[in-house]
């Protein structure tokens, strides 16, 4: 009787805690819904784990395809900030989604606008987009590695077998059958094979421990699945049977998988049903066995995973460019009212109840104008048309607009803004084939592939100088041309790494070849010469800025022409060089102006 009554108590027990937690799941599901409702255009902040970060681009290093950006354009438009930026994912699959789809430029107008159907239904269905989002939340990370790398590493493992595992465990049934024939005896084969199997399992769950993390972010996946499978998205037939057709080549890691990743293992409250599970796991060995059988599955549908990752990973991506637009309109709203923010509407609803001036992207339309975010128009041919466009990582950004049919040479002085303008034009031309989204009133343009060589800097590894690594990245730029056609490039300040002659002279012959046929080229210069050199082929542009009050202010507004002032020698000024260094190198850049040529002094001017 006092067994019955302690088997009840521990029953009791264990039934108050499953209870408890269910409650709390409800209680944190119930807030974190709220906060999805109102707060969806603000960023949630998140820590990127240096480890982790570093694996982000997994599941874009296994889907390489054309049209995707090098590392080179990445680095030099500062594609991590702006990745951060739009992050608004809740999962790993999301992330590395995400990423993925920020470095592939689509060159079909089918993909992106099936990406705008979708984007669109989540903004105007907003109890679908939570309810997306709360199992994305569920879903969550595989810790500071990618599912890949372990996927990756499956075969270490070799091919392991039960047939050990089972035979141990079959053992319990002659002992405990010697109980009633010799209970000693029989005690103690039980004894002696509790002891061998919880050696043996402690050996053999070091080489499994690693890889628990990926099967139980798999099974979360395909839990996931059926949840969203449950969901009616219309605009999302073709990822419904796709996410369907790889839970069913999954479904044979389903069966008893709890004992493999158990919501209670890693529990660190120390609960009796937790620690019950994992006597029992040591004594008959039950996770091993079930570990196994699941990595036959895995390894026959690795492609199934990687579907799901797919599916789950595209829906999150929508949902965060959805939230991305709303983000930049409820910056232009806050500059607008004095970054009050009360004045502006928090839900969906009532950003429908204000109607199209709002500029909200649940009208189906694209965003009106000073919304902060537009749908970009693609079409055939080498051109971009741009209007009030702005880079979106800039806080109180000055807007340009600016149509090229060929390429494009900026002058100006030092910090006049022709490097952020470059970027601009770049990142917005990523935006436009990869999230449909643009910062600007109007985009218009063809389909590129999109590179660059600006921020480069020398190879300290390889041992190459700037020159070197600068003609590398200008060479890979026409290798790209002469092969594809299409090609969208920025360059500035054109070998600048070495002498002005040889600078000069085949800085021409390479601008030249980039503003060929099937190229549209942007270039930033300091080499006035250039604009006359290569005026059949460019277009001449220049930001300038105003010098009084013994200060230099920028407008940062982009004017037609080349660039007629210079301010080098008047920063020295401001900085408080010596007179006579000012006055003896202004005198000397007039004298080469006015003859063409360098006149040296030989008189020495003191060190400020």
């Amino acid at each position: 009787m006092e067994y019955l009554i302690f088997a009840f108590v521990m029953g009791a027990f264990a039934l108050v805690i499953i209870v408890m937690e269910v409650l709390r799941t409800k209680r944190e599901d119930r807030m974190f819904v709220e906060k999805l409702y109102k707060n969806y255009d603000s960023l949630r902040q998140k820590k990127y784990n240096l480890e982790r970060y570093a694996r982000m681009g997994s599941f874009f290093d296994r889907h390489r395809e054309d049209g995707q950006l090098d590392d080179i354009t990445w680095n030099d438009l500062g594609m991590d900030e702006i990745f951060k930026r739009m992050n608004y994912t809740l999962s790993a699959s999301g992330e590395e989604y995400l990423y993925y789809t920020l470095r592939t430029l689509r060159q079909k107008e089918e993909e992106l606008i099936h990406l705008e159907e979708v984007v669109r239904f989540f903004g105007e269905h907003p109890d679908l987009r939570v309810q997306v989002q709360l199992v994305m939340n569920r879903l969550g990370y595989t810790g500071k590695f990618s599912l890949y790398d372990y996927m990756d590493n499956l075969e270490l493992l070799g091919e392991r077998s039960n047939r050990k595992n089972i035979l141990m465990d079959l053992l319990f049934v002659p002992c405990i059958g010697m109980l009633w024939v010799n209970f000693s005896v029989g005690i103690l084969g039980i004894v002696l094979l509790i002891i061998v199997n919880i050696m043996s399992y402690f050996r053999e769950k070091a080489q499994i421990d690693p890889y628990i993390t990926s099967f139980s972010y798999v099974m979360r996946l395909y839990k996931a699945g059926g949840e969203l499978e449950k969901l009616s998205v219309p605009v999302c037939g073709g990822e419904w049977e796709q996410m369907r057709r790889a839970r069913r080549g999954l479904q044979g890691m389903k069966r008893n998988s709890f004992w493999v990743m158990s919501p209670f293992r890693g529990n660190s409250s120390g609960d009796i049903l937790a620690i019950f599970l994992d006597y029992v796991r040591m004594v008959f060995h039950a996770d091993l066995i079930k570990f196994n059988s699941m990595l036959r599955v895995l390894r026959g549908h690795m492609g199934d995973v990687d579907a799901l990752v797919q599916v789950v990973g595209y829906l999150e991506t929508a949902i965060a460019i959805w939230e991305f637009r709303q983000s930049l309109e409820a910056a232009q709203a806050s500059a607008r009212a004095g970054a009050d923010r009360s004045k502006w509407p928090k839900t969906a609803a009532e950003k429908d109840a204000q109607g199209p001036e709002a500029g909200s992207a649940l009208s189906g339309q694209n965003a009106s104008s000073g919304c902060g975010w537009c749908v970009p128009v693609l079409g055939e041919g080498e051109y971009v048309d741009l209007k009030e466009v702005y880079h979106p990582l800039i806080t109180d950004p000055v807007k340009n607009g600016i149509r090229a049919e060929r390429g494009v040479l900026l002058t100006g002085s030092n910090a006049s803004g022709k490097s952020t303008f470059l970027k601009t034009v770049a990142l917005n031309a990523v935006l436009a084939q990869s999230i449909h989204t643009c910062t600007a009133d109007v985009y218009r343009a063809g389909f590129f592939q999109v590179y660059s060589s600006m921020a480069l800097r020398d190879d300290l590894e390889s041992g190459e100088s700037y020159y070197i690594v600068e003609i590398k990245a200008l060479k890979r730029i026409l290798d790209a041309a002469a092969g594809q056609g299409h090609i969208l490039c920025f360059v500035d300040e054109v070998l600048r790494g070495t002498n002005t002659v040889e600078r000069i002279a085949a800085s021409t012959q390479i601008l030249k070849s980039l503003g060929g046929k099937g190229i549209l080229c942007f270039a930033a210069t300091h080499d006035i010469e250039l604009t006359e050199l290569l005026e059949r082929e460019y277009d001449n542009y220049h930001f300038e800025e105003d010098v009084r009050d013994g200060d230099v202010y920028f407008n940062y507004r982009i004017q037609p022409g080349r660039a007629t002032t210079r301010n080098a020698i008047k920063l020295l000024e401001l900085m408080g060089y010596a007179p006579e260094i000012i006055e003896r190198a202004a005198a000397q850049a007039e004298r080469f102006v006015t003859s063409g040529q360098w006149n040296f002094s030989s008189s020495r001017v003191p060190v400020p």
